[in-house]
């Protein structure tokens, strides 16, 4: 059964550092942290004469450089010119060449945003009127291609990596002194540090592409990895390599003089469920407890530090109450490690620990208590990141950050819905051996009766049964040494007898295993265990995608900012316009976005008419089928269809398009995302 069991293991923890990254090939690319919230000109604005600059304005302070903004004509050419300027706020304004000639412009941007996500997208506007363009407008930023996968794929190893090297040493530290000396234990450990470091190191090379060009050549540029070493998230990666070079000293040690230390523990106690462990660090020691005192403190500092260096980049630092956030934010990852890298840790002692060193009851029990403690840290912590992240209600079901954050307690509350089982099985387990405690009690009393009576009943001058036992014992013993001597005369060289003898070691080894192995509490508390690790596979998965997933605050912040700024455009009479903005789910795959809708001049006669689809995250998407359909119902006209043409990706126009009257006309827009999946959203708009 061992042997079965084991390749699962070793499955099992290869998993836990690699499934988050598995899982992001089919993922959709992450959704920017920060939103564009306003243009000068606007999206699908038509302008009588040539802006001198164009401005944009993000919900969040964004980084830019040299080719953060571009503009180009209708030929593709560039017409910006200078470095993006930031007058103040969150707006950012670029220059345009004199004398630009009418027609289509297309304003690319890609921008860092405060918490080190790059944000990219497009959008059109026209001078005089309306013109056809050679731009083709691609919704891939830098982050879509193999570079953001390979960035994404660190950063999931990263998270895993850091839960194992942590939680794993605080296994050993704080539960399991004897697992110090496990190879199993001190290889998984080693190898969380060693994921941490190599995603780290990948981060730190492949950081200037993914936020520029997305470029696979550009990860060895030197003069980008020189840039990134100046900016926040640059910092935290150096800081966390810094740090990690102590925890390689912590490691050191801990599996160096400190299982040493555990080595000294009697192997019968520490067969009987830890014993041993406890009586080596009540027993007096001050070298041992000095020792342990340390490796914990310093222990703490580093884990402490390397949590730090996420939580000073991302979107901890940003938004309200950074200063709060930052430390809370320590905390809750702390919390995650101790509590699902201590189970993974748990899991390899309970399958791979070896014979003389098993995992029992009291090390489970004191891994049931960290682990409560740190559930009750996550839920703390985590309760004041959503309302950070969140700010509404409504966001919990509305944004996919939300979303995600549901799909995570879910996560949480099976997993402490199988530890109260394994919680169970421990007791049952400690129950088992309290009973067989006493059996072999009681064997032993009526053993030491028996003898009693035999020598009660011996003739005086007989020799005592022990005696005789003992004689036949040397009777034996002598016949094995002649025995031996025949074989030795028979050409039995002594390397023949050591591997003889390691045979029957390790067949005595297996044996045991298998009887303990046999023990049906102690296989129902590994399943459980297993149960609970698979459940924090996808966990892990999930908590590290809502990293970068934009917070839910931060989205409906946006959302209101577009509708206001719509809303501006539909009841101001100077611009001459009328801009309507209105969300839409088909509900089919990828059913989701904006769908914006302007009418120049919005007067009675011919007008022009834009469509502009945008995704969740804000950049232009095409759909198979856009319709529009104009009603004015107060005389009984309509619906007038309109369909319009394919521009380029995400904008669809019409020209001359007929309005016979003004009034308060319904603007209803069909938008098909499949052959099956299609929508009808509307609005009013005061024409004429």
């Amino acid at each position: 059964m061992t042997q079965t069991i084991a390749p699962r293991v070793r499955t099992m923890v290869l998993l836990f550092l690699v499934v988050a990254g598995a899982l992001l090939a089919g993922a959709a690319p992450a959704s920017a942290h920060a939103a564009l919230t306003g243009s000068d000109p606007a999206q699908g604005a038509v302008v009588d004469t040539a802006p001198t600059q164009v401005s944009l304005t993000f919900s969040e302070p964004v980084a830019v450089g040299d080719d953060s903004v571009r503009v180009l004509d209708p030929k593709g050419e560039r017409v910006d010119k200078g470095v993006p300027a930031n007058p103040g706020g969150t707006t950012y304004g670029v220059r345009l060449v004199s004398g630009l000639p009418d027609g289509t412009y297309t304003v690319a941007y890609q921008v860092v945003s405060a918490d080190s996500h790059p944000v990219a997208g497009a959008f059109t506007f026209s001078i005089g009127a309306p013109s056809e363009t050679t731009v083709s407008v691609s919704a891939q930023g830098s982050d879509d291609g193999l570079v953001g996968w390979l960035y994404g794929f660190g950063r999931y190893v990263s998270y895993a990596g850091f839960v194992v090297l942590a939680g794993g040493a605080a296994f050993v530290l704080a539960c399991w002194a004897p697992g110090a000396r496990v190879r199993a234990v001190q290889r998984l450990v080693v190898s969380g540090w060693l994921a941490l470091t190599a995603a780290t190191l990948g981060l730190l090379m492949l950081r200037g592409s993914y936020t520029t060009s997305g470029k696979i050549g550009d990860v060895f540029d030197l003069e980008l990895l020189g840039d990134v070493l100046q900016t926040k998230t640059g910092a935290a990666l150096v800081s966390r390599l810094l740090l990690l070079a102590a925890a390689a000293l912590f490691i050191a040690v801990l599996f160096g003089a400190y299982a040493r230390t555990a080595d000294g523990g009697a192997p019968d106690h520490a067969a009987e469920g830890d014993g041993g462990s406890d009586g080596e660090r009540d027993g007096g020691e001050p070298d041992k407890r000095d020792l342990t005192f340390g490796l914990a403190l310093g222990g703490t500092v580093v884990a402490a530090g390397l949590a730090a260096s996420w939580a000073m980049s991302e979107h901890a630092s940003q938004g309200l109450q950074a200063g709060v956030a930052m430390p809370v934010d320590v905390v809750h990852l702390l919390a995650v490690a101790a509590w699902l890298g201590g189970l993974t840790a748990l899991l390899v002692a309970l399958y791979r620990a070896p014979v003389e060193t098993p995992v029992g009851r009291d090390a489970v029990r004191r891994f049931s208590r960290l682990a409560f403690g740190s559930v009750v840290t996550l839920a703390v912590t985590g309760v004041y990141q959503s309302w950070r992240q969140l700010g509404s209600w409504s966001a919990v079901t509305d944004t996919r950050y939300g979303q995600l954050l549901l799909v995570k307690i879910a996560l949480v509350a099976v997993m402490v819905a199988v530890a109260f089982l394994s919680r169970r099985w421990t007791q049952r387990l400690a129950d088992a051996r309290v009973s067989l405690a006493s059996e072999e009690a009681a064997r032993s009393e009526r053993a030491e009766e028996a003898e009693r009576a035999e020598e009660e009943k011996q003739p005086a001058g007989a020799a005592p049964a022990e005696a005789s036992g003992t004689s036949a014992v040397s009777e034996a013993v002598e016949a094995s040494k002649a025995s031996d001597a025949e074989r030795a005369e028979a050409g039995h060289d002594s390397v023949r007898a050591a591997q003889l003898a390691r045979q029957r070691a390790a067949t005595e080894a297996a044996r045991q295993k298998r009887l303990r192995d046999a023990d049906p509490n102690r296989f129902g508390l590994r399943r459980s265990v297993l149960a609970e690790a698979g459940v924090a596979v996808v966990l892990l998965a999930v908590t590290t995608v809502l990293t970068q997933t934009e917070p839910g605050r931060t989205e409906q912040d946006a959302k209101a900012a577009t509708a206001s700024s719509a809303s501006a455009s539909t009841t101001g009479q100077g611009s001459g316009a009328v801009s309507l903005t209105m969300p839409f789910d088909t509900g089919g795959a990828n059913g989701k976005g904006v769908v914006s809708v302007d009418l120049d001049p919005a007067q009675a006669g011919d007008n022009a008419l834009h469509v502009y689809v945008e995704g969740p995250d804000g950049t232009p998407v095409d759909v198979p089928e856009v319709k529009i359909a104009l009603t004015l119902a107060a005389q009984d006209i309509g619906p007038l269809p309109v369909a319009p043409d394919h521009v380029t990706t995400g904008h669809w126009s019409a020209s001359k398009v007929q309005i016979p009257m003004a009034g308060d006309w319904k603007v209803e827009v069909t938008v098909r995302t499949s052959d099956i999946d299609q929508v009808t959203v509307s609005k009013n708009a005061q024409i004429g």
